[in-house]
C-alpha cells in the first residue's frame, strides 16, 4: 500500500507561518535539500491544500524560468514540474499548473490513492489539510523540518487535530543552518 508522507517546515514553537502568513523564517541548507531529494525518490504524487496552492504553484513555476534561481530550488521545481499533483479544494474548478488535478473530497481521494499501485505520496500542506488527513488516520509518516525560530504567534501546525496520535520516531537528524529533520511513523 502507498504511504502518505506529510512534509512541512515548522518553527520550534510549532508554527508553520507567522501572524500575517509570513514564511521568511524558513531556513535551508545543502544537506536539507539533499535529504528532501533522497526522501522524494519513492514519491510519485504530490498533494497540496487549497490555502497553500496559489503561493506554491506561482513560486515554483517562477523558479523554472529564473536563470538566477538557486540550483536546489531549480532541481525541486523541475521535479515538481514532472510529478503529478493533486490539489484539494471544495471550491476551485481549475488550476494553471499542467500536471495538477483538483480533488474535492480529500479523505475519499487519499483513501482511493492509497489502495492503487504506485509510489508514495507527499503532502506539502498546508496546516488545514494536514490536520484533516492526520485526524482521519490517513497520514503514515511525518517529515518535519524544525527551524531554529520562535514566532510566538501564527498558524499552528497541529491546531485542528481532533484525536490523539501515537508516533514512533524513525529518525532525528541535525542539519546545517540549525535545522533538525524529524521523521515519525504515525501509529494509526
Amino acid at each position: 500500500m502507498r504511504k502518505l508522507i506529510l512534509s512541512m517546515q515548522m518553527t520550534l514553537d510549532g508554527y508553520v507561518s507567522g501572524p500575517a502568513g509570513e514564511m521568511d523564517w524558513i531556513a535551508s541548507s545543502d544537506d536539507d535539500w539533499q535529504e528532501l531529494f533522497n526522501d522524494m525518490e519513492s514519491v510519485d504524487t504530490l498533494l497540496v491544500g487549497r490555502n497553500m496552492h496559489p503561493d506554491y504553484f506561482q513560486y515554483w513555476q517562477s523558479v523554472l524560468t529564473d536563470p538566477a534561481a538557486d540550483p536546489h530550488e531549480k532541481k525541486y521545481a523541475e521535479l515538481a514540474d514532472r510529478t503529478p499533483h493533486i490539489l484539494f479544494s471544495r471550491t476551485l474548478t481549475e488550476v494553471s499548473w499542467h500536471n495538477t488535478r483538483i480533488a474535492h473530497d480529500a479523505a475519499s481521494e487519499v483513501t482511493k490513492l492509497k489502495q492503487q499501485p504506485g509510489g508514495d505520496m507527499m503532502l506539502w500542506g498546508g496546516a488545514t489539510i494536514a490536520s484533516e488527513l492526520l485526524s482521519l488516520g490517513l497520514v503514515d509518516e511525518l517529515r518535519i523540518t524544525l527551524n531554529p525560530t520562535l514566532l510566538g504567534a501564527g498558524l499552528p501546525m497541529f491546531n485542528n487535530i481532533k484525536t490523539r496520535h501515537k508516533l514512533t520516531t524513525l529518525s532525528v537528524k541535525p542539519l546545517m543552518a540549525g535545522l533538525v529533520l524529524l521523521k515519525y511513523k504515525v501509529d494509526n
